[in-house]
């Protein structure tokens, strides 16, 4: 089982590597990729040193898998050469998740609609990720008419530039800037570019990629993305409206049921998911699970996973562990 990750030396990167070793994927030889710049150098896999190498040495070895973290660009001009050569990539970028052709997958949602003829699989994007790990289950039961989402996103989705203009501003010292503006002490409600409506593409990209994902078009999302000074995870505040009425306590067991989800839902306590506390975990946890008091058949809650894990590496491992199980290489 030779696996390549391309990207091998970015933030999501180097995330893809742990969560491979720590989920004991069975790989026989990595195959780290990463640009020009970066040929030679050398990243770390379960105790062993591989040397980085190019995508045309990368396709000559063959790998059965191609985990993609290299951007949007990369992706549009790579992918299809791995694919060609019968290598099934499985791409983290914004690239192919809208495209007709291509699933968009997230395994404990929709996992089933791949198959062997699939040769490049879109992870979805992270907030989207965590959210509809949540809903999946909610539709089935009470089925969504409505979604609205607020997100206040960790600065590790932007990457290591990010992380270091907060820890550089927190201490006080001359920093390269990742944003327009500073980001401690600040929310930033602008994730992405601004589309001609007037959202950015991230928000653009749940209202649409949510859709994709559970296959129902009569789901309508809408969304506001805000960055905030955190490290560990994405966190949402979302307000969901079904057709039909749900018992409160039915539906915490139901989502305490669900595949990849954890309950943390205990107000007396002051138990509520947190970045803090989801940081370095695969589980999307949810609580501040109530009615909404001001119109019928309405839920709140709070939404948060570690956006580098489940948000990212960890979703494309379970793709690639869906494959494998189900023999679609």
């Amino acid at each position: 089982m030779k696996i390549a990750v391309v990207g091998a030396t970015g933030l999501v990167g180097s995330k893809m590597l742990q969560v491979l070793a720590e989920r004991n994927f069975p790989v026989t030889e990595l195959i780290p990729v990463a640009s020009e710049k970066s040929i030679g150098k050398e990243v770390e896999f379960k105790g062993k040193q591989y040397k980085v190498v190019g995508y045309e040495t990368a396709i000559a070895a063959n790998p059965a898998i191609a985990i993609f973290s290299a951007g949007g660009g990369t992706s549009l001009e790579l992918a299809p050469k791995f694919a060609a050569a019968g290598i099934t990539v499985i791409d983290n970028s914004s690239a192919w998740r809208m495209d007709p052709t291509k699933k968009l997958v997230v395994p404990e949602v929709n996992a089933g609609v791949l198959t062997r003829e699939d040769k490049i699989i879109a992870n979805p994007n992270c907030s989207t990720i965590q959210l509809v790990v949540v809903l999946k289950p909610l539709h089935e039961r009470y089925k969504i008419k409505r979604v609205v989402v607020s997100t206040y996103q960790s600065v590790t989705g932007t990457g290591v530039k990010a992380v270091n203009q907060l820890m550089n501003e927190r201490k006080g010292l001359p920093t390269e800037m990742a944003y327009k503006y500073p980001i401690d002490l600040n929310a930033i409600p602008q994730i992405d570019v601004f589309l001609d409506n007037g959202y950015t593409k991230e928000e653009m990209k749940m209202t649409n990629e949510t859709v994709k994902i559970i296959g129902d078009s009569n789901i309508k999302v809408t969304a506001t993305t805000v960055r905030i000074p955190v490290m560990g995870g994405h966190s949402e505040s979302v307000n969901i409206e079904f057709e039909n009425d749900f018992n409160l306590d039915e539906l915490k067991t139901l989502l305490s049921n669900a595949p990849g989800i954890v309950v943390q839902d205990d107000p007396a306590n002051a138990l509520y998911p947190m970045p803090l506390t989801a940081h370095e975990k695969d589980d999307t946890f949810v609580g501040r699970i109530r009615r909404d008091e001001t119109q019928a058949n309405t839920l709140n809650c709070w939404i948060v996973s570690d956006n580098l894990r489940k948000g990212a590496a960890t979703n494309a491992v379970q793709i690639a562990e869906y494959l494998l199980q189900n023999n679609l290489l």
